[in-house]
Parts: C-alpha cells; structure tokens; sequence
C-alpha cells in the first residue's frame, strides 16, 4: 500500500532525520518519531473523524431498505451484528500495526505492510488487488451517491416551483462531472495526515444529513400515526401491492447484508488512520478506543436512521432515504440534508483514495527514482499558508484516476446495487480474514485450539454472507441493466 506520506521518501536526509555530532541520524527527537519520519501528530479524536468519515458514508442512506427487505427482527439484529463483527476484528487489526511488540515494534504503515510482515507470500498481492480494487470501487459508489443528492436538491426545488406538476426529469451525467472536477482540485492534497480538517467536516456533515433524515422520519411516523412495517420485512404476493416474489425476496435479502456490510466497511484504511497516531500510548490502544467511539457512534446512528425510516415507509421505503422522495417537505431542509451528504462525500472519496494514491506514487518512485517527472516537487508560493508541493506526476495520474471513476459512474449509476456490491466484496476478505488470519500468526495462537476454531468459525460465517449479498447485488445489477441505456440515465 506505501507509507500514508509517500513523498517523505523523496525528502533528502538531512530533511528527514536530525544529525547528531558523529553524522549520524538521530530517531525519537521531538520533530521525528522513533522510525525517523516526521512526528505523527493523531489523537483518538482524529482518528475517529477519519473513521466516521469514512464510516457513516452514502451507506446510511440505504439502511431503511435494507431493514425493510429483513423485517423488524432480522433487520435490527444484522446491523448489531455486523457492527460487533467490525469493531472486534478492527481491534485484531489494530493490533497488527506493530509487528511482534505493540510499543517497540517494526511500524507496518500500511495494511499490505501488516500483511506481508504477519503473513508474507502470495496472501499479500491478494490482499493488494482486493483492497485496491474496493477502494477504487469506493469512488465509484461515492461519486453515484453525490450525483443523486445534487440532483435530490434540483427536484425537489423543481417539485415545489412546479407544485408537484412536474416531473422534473434530469441527467446524473453533469452532476457527475461537477463532483470529478471538485475531486481532481481535492486529490492534489500530498498525504493522508494532511485531511484531517477535511475528515472533521466531513464528519460534521454526516451528522448533519443522518439527524435530518432521523428527524424526518420521527415527523412522518407521527404523521402517520403507527409505525410502518412488519417483523418479516417485504411482503411475498403482489407486486401491484408493493409486494415481491419469492425469489424477489431471497435477492433483496442477500443485497441487504451487502448494503448493511457496505455501511460498516472502512477496515481497508484502518491502518493508514493508525499510522497518522502519535505514541504514547500505543497506537494500539489509541486505535481500539477511536474504532468503540465510531462504531458505537455509527452504530447509534444506524439503528435511528434505518429503523425510524422504515417505522415511516415500511415495505416501500426508498432505496436512499433523501433522495427517493418518500420526503418532499420541507424541501428546504431536504436541501440542506443533500447538500450535506455531497459535502461529506467530498471528504470521505479523499479518505478512501488517499491509500490507493500514496501506493501508485511510492512504487512509481522506486521504480524510477531518476525520474524529474516522478520524484520533483515544485515548491508553491501561497499567500499566508505553507508552500504547496506540487508534484507533476502526481498532478496527472490523479486526475486520470478522478476522470476514469467518474466516467464508470456515469455508465453505472446504480446506487443500491452498485453499495451491496462493494459492501460483499470487501467485507469478508478485508474486514475479517485477514485480519483473523494476522492475529492468529502474530499471537502464535496453536492450531485447532479453542480460541484458533472460534475465529475459524466466525470467518467462516462471514464468508458465506459475503458470498450471499454479493449473488444478491449482482442480481440486481442484471435486473437493472435491462432497462439502461449508458451515459443517458435519468431520475
């Protein structure tokens, strides 16, 4: 994956290290930490933001479907489960970032860097294509989301000037393209450790859209009068009723957990977060508070927003709870909501991306370190801040990346199916085999023991879920292809 600050390896030494009286570099001084990179700086409240960022993301948006298609006890008890199932092999993960010694040990500053240290061989380049495709399936699913929101603001301004009268058709494509545009300009932020101003407000705004949609949907139950739904979720029978087939139910079932999966998925990055932790105490220890305070948080939040959103919709709950338009009023507040979600969607793209940047960047440079066009920075001048690096490399291989997600997003605008996908995708192997798998070497914990089969067992599990919510999304992609025309979508 490379370190979260590719460009320090250009630094010449005497940038990176302090030079004691022999010449020698000198490591733990007050400006550089203990591997002589400069002094990581994160605290558990840093490193939270990051997590919710890039936790509550879109994905909370489709949770009162999801409940719908499993019912009041399935629904509820999932979501617990997936957020126990994250929190508990997130701390296994935290764990991993040192190797063999949580204080003293070599750093891995990347999930790759754990696994090749704790398991090595062919598991590390698997890891590498499932991490790196899923990140760059991330982008796609986030630039998708914010397109619907900034087009759930023009319709609903469209719907309330019209009065309902018309149906204000649109394209997604141009609302696609202004997110790339606003993404290329993001991109050019050199590290990981410089975002946390963009993950607080991305966090703030994610807090935002989920307390309008949670208030929105306390409004609409008590409108209604009784709270919507059923304890087996979405009826069998028919369709013209709002009711699925059999085997219309078995698919959105499975589709569920993936979006449900989708909603807990950040494992993927939880080692470039920790690596942006200063020590003391561990980053073990700062890692594992951070993970209970964001998934305790999202998980809080999940619970309210799904659930109050299915208490409101029941069977017909839309498939993203502010841009389906089971609200229309006040579309002022609907506009604040949505605009919101874009906002932490700007944010939450530059957090998952940043990993997949950093990665390209340090193998490019290892591979061509004569390379003025790779390793060069240019120094900017920028009126009362910091100069601005500026590297030409970076510049354009960033921009292709924001250019090429964009135009796969415009060709698959399918928000649901497109989120159980990546959830399934990335859930098994990224948010528990791996990091079981890591634990269990690190520990030495001995083969066929209690505590060996315990986690065999729960990886197991997980797997045949991940297995189900993916045959569920990609049946819904099939659906959906059916009626698509590329590049000429329209809501």
């Amino acid at each position: 994956m490379g370190d979260n600050a590719a460009a320090r390896n250009q630094l010449p030494h005497h940038q990176v290290f302090d030079v004691s009286a022999d010449g020698l570099p000198q490591t733990g001084s007050k400006c550089f930490d203990d591997d002589g990179r400069l002094k990581r700086t994160g605290t558990v409240y840093t490193a939270s933001a990051h997590i919710i960022t890039a936790v509550i993301g879109s994905g909370v948006l489709a949770l009162a479907w999801a409940i719908a298609q499993l019912g009041w006890v399935a629904g509820p008890a999932v979501m617990l489960l997936f957020s126990f199932v994250t929190y508990y092999t997130s701390t296994l993960l935290s764990a991993c970032y040192r190797s063999s010694d949580s204080v003293t040990g070599k750093r891995n500053y990347t999930y790759m860097d754990a696994v090749r240290s704790n398991l090595g061989g062919g598991k590390v380049k698997i890891c590498g294509l499932v991490q790196y495709l899923n990140l760059f399936g991330v982008a796609i699913g986030y630039t998708i989301a914010s397109a619907i929101s900034m087009m759930a603001i023009k319709r609903s301004n469209c719907f309330h000037s019209s009065h309902d009268k018309d149906p204000c058709h649109m394209s997604s494509n141009p609302y696609m393209i202004a997110f790339g545009i606003i993404q290329i300009v993001f991109s050019q932020i050199p590290d990981f450790d410089q975002l946390w101003w963009l993950s607080i407000v991305a966090a703030v705004m994610s807090f935002t859209y989920s307390t309008i949609g949670l208030a929105l949907g306390i409004v609409k139950v008590a409108e209604n009068g009784k709270v919507r739904g059923s304890m087996t979720g979405i009826s069998i029978g028919d369709a013209s009723l709002g009711a699925v087939t059999q085997t219309q139910k078995i698919w959105r079932s499975f589709q569920a957990l993936g979006d449900i999966a989708f909603a807990y998925s950040y494992s993927m990055i939880l080692i470039e977060i920790q690596d942006t932790v200063k020590s003391p105490p561990s980053e073990s220890k700062t890692m594992k508070k951070a993970t209970l305070i964001s998934v305790s948080v999202t998980t809080l939040f999940y619970m309210l927003c799904g659930c109050m959103g299915y208490a409101a919709f029941g069977d017909i709950s839309p498939g993203n709870l502010l841009t389906g338009f089971g609200f229309y009023n006040p579309f002022w507040l609907l506009d604040i909501a949505n605009a919101a979600i874009v906002i932490h969607l700007v944010g939450a793209y530059q957090v998952y991306c940043q990993p997949l940047f950093a990665f390209i960047e340090k193998n490019a440079a290892k591979r061509f370190p004569d390379s003025e066009f790779i390793t060069k920075e240019i120094m900017v001048p920028v009126p009362g801040f910091r100069p601005f690096r500026l590297n030409l490399f970076r510049l354009v291989w960033r921009t292709l990346f924001v250019i090429t997600t964009t135009v796969i997003s415009m060709l698959l605008p399918f928000f649901n199916d497109v989120v159980g996908l990546l959830g399934a995708l990335g859930f098994w192997p990224l948010t528990v085999y791996f990091p079981v798998e890591m634990y269990i070497a690190q520990k030495k914990i001995p083969k066929w023991s209690t505590r060996w089969l315990c986690l065999q067992i729960l990886s197991v599990a997980c797997l045949i879920i991940t297995i189900a919510a993916a045959a569920g999304s990609i049946a819904g992609v099939v659906l959906d292809l059916k009626t698509y025309k590329p590049f000429s979508t329209s809501y």
